[in-house]
């Protein structure tokens, strides 16, 4: 498979030369994609903030949590074709890439029409079902639906640019998020300020920018060389494919899912403090998420460099990979917690200038987003072991070390001592515990399956 049948502009070659600078390469521009991608939501926050109403505000902010509930199991699946198509380009299978950008691409398609008809129907059971405030339901509601209408296009885009990065390309799906991202902005200023289409306008023009978004990746993946190139008049799913893609994938959707599904016990809890703390906590969160883009693209740098050198069989590099990896994430996020607390005055009044919900977004910030940099140790360790084929125990350990954690903390701890801070503490426990645990399997697990890699190229 020669070089000259790929993209070598954008390309970052994974097997070969020094690590640590095509590591920042391969996430610096995750970083700037991710933060690009939380903007369609965080303008979305700030616009119906500054030029609707605090129910508004609230109205949208608490559709985060469960626009991620939908989506992550699919969201984890597009990990798993990272993977897959990451290791036969290290094995230079090119029938195996082929067939796994083809079924990846078929993924997508049903995924994003699966996503959009369960966000039409679930709307307003879940958001019922988690005490969405009275004076907020029905905006929220309208927000979802209009939401859900561009599932398919989001769920084109991820998976598309899980496509790309697995061949070392994260360039040009940041491309494609500047282009979405400024029309994000633009019809959001424009259908809210101008038409006073409130929540309507904000769900609409993120729509608009999901369209596009999608449009961009496809013209990428349609232009590609050689066998990288997406025939969209020879697509088929393989079998052998799908069932690979699915057996690292689910594992991390599911994990994705759990965690999605514990944030909500939180966001109902959250609920029962009034529309302030509800507004309060979206607006605070908006920055953890932005934080945590830096530790998700070191993770998925882990996952792509891993996969290839694995699927090479250079097991002296795979962990070099990790510690080059985890250094920067944990690091790079810690750097940006104290930052934004340290300012979070600023920050926040991005959002809203009402005395009350800056209250309540300041103590999130300074009991979560201060030690949100915790949360590199079992990202950037359970990315390395699904790197490797590993994917079911990140899972496992994840879902008791974090997720089922914080609902036994919201059903016994936060009863005992109901406020708002109280709640929040169970954020830092639960990821030192789970960044332990992760960590202790990823040594455990490398040192036997380095050994059976090594073991098979002396055969």
């Amino acid at each position: 498979m020669g070089q000259e049948k790929t993209n070598s502009t954008v390309r970052i070659d994974m097997l070969h030369g020094g690590i640590f600078r095509k590591l920042l390469l391969f996430a610096l521009p995750l970083i700037a994609s991710g933060i690009l991608q939380q903007s369609f939501n965080s303008v979305d926050v700030a616009v119906v903030g500054q030029f609707a109403s605090s129910q508004a505000l609230a109205a949208v902010g608490s559709n985060g949590l469960v626009i991620s509930l939908i989506i992550n199991l699919f969201i984890g699946i597009s990990i798993g074709a990272n993977v897959v198509i990451a290791h036969y380009i290290g094995r230079q299978d090119e029938k195996g890439i082929k067939n796994a950008i083809s079924t990846t691409a078929i993924i997508a398609v049903t995924s994003g029409i699966f996503l959009l008809i369960t966000g039409l129907l679930i709307a307003k059971p879940i958001l019922e079902a988690l005490d969405t405030p009275e004076d907020v339901i029905d905006l929220a509601v309208l927000y979802l639906r209009i939401y859900s209408l561009g599932m398919p296009f989001m769920m084109i885009y991820n998976f598309g640019a899980a496509i790309l990065r697995s061949l070392g390309d994260t360039k040009r799906p940041f491309y494609s998020l500047v282009v979405a991202g400024a029309i994000n902005v633009g019809l959001n200023l424009l259908l809210v300020i101008e038409f006073e289409m409130s929540v309507a306008g904000v769900a609409v023009a993120t729509v608009i920018s999901n369209i596009v978004n999608a449009g961009i990746i496809v013209f990428f993946l349609t232009h590609e060389k050689g066998v990288f190139r997406l025939e969209l008049k020879q697509l088929s799913i393989s079998k052998a494919e799908l069932k690979k893609i699915l057996q690292i994938g689910v594992p991390a959707g599911i994990q994705g899912m759990v965690f999605s599904i514990s944030n909500v016990f939180v966001l109902a809890t959250i609920n029962s403090f009034g529309s302030a703390a509800v507004a309060g906590s979206s607006a605070a969160l908006n920055y953890e998420y932005y934080c945590y883009f830096v530790v998700s693209a070191f993770a998925q740098a882990t996952v792509a460099f891993t996969s290839q050198n694995y699927g090479a069989g250079q097991i002296e590099r795979c962990k070099t990979i990790f510690r080059q990896s985890m250094l920067p994430g944990l690091l790079g996020c810690a750097a940006l917690n104290l930052l934004i607390v340290w300012q979070k005055e600023f920050f926040i009044r991005f959002f809203t200038t009402e005395p009350e919900i800056i209250r309540y977004a300041a103590i999130r910030m300074e009991y979560v987003l201060l030690f949100q940099f915790i949360a590199s140790s079992y990202e950037i360790s359970g990315a390395a072991l699904r790197g490797i084929g590993y994917s079911m125990t990140p899972t496992v350990l994840t879902i008791f070390g974090t997720c089922l954690l914080r609902l036994v903390w919201i059903f016994t701890v936060v009863p005992l001592s109901k406020s708002y801070e109280t709640l929040l503490a169970v954020y830092p426990i639960s990821w030192m515990i789970t960044g332990i645990s992760v960590c202790t399997a990823y040594a455990i697990i490398r040192r036997k399956a380095f050994s059976l890699a090594v073991l098979q190229q002396q055969k």
